[in-house]
């Protein structure tokens, strides 16, 4: 999937330097760690809220 929009993301030095631990650790980088994280987040969401409609976005 294409990337639509760069999001800059501000977080503690400290925070980060251990995230990129952890990502190293499961073989990703930082940004498709963090993708993952947010899947389940969204999954989880979905299982507990309902499903999220999402108007079609051009490509």
């Amino acid at each position: 999937m294409a990337q639509a929009n760069p999001y800059p993301l501000r977080v503690d030095k400290l925070l980060m330097e251990k995230f990129k631990v952890v990502s190293e650790n499961n073989g990703r980088s930082v940004n498709k760690e963090i993708e993952m994280l947010m899947k389940q987040a969204i999954l989880k969401y979905e299982q507990e809220h309902g499903s999220i409609e999402v108007p079609n976005l051009a490509e």
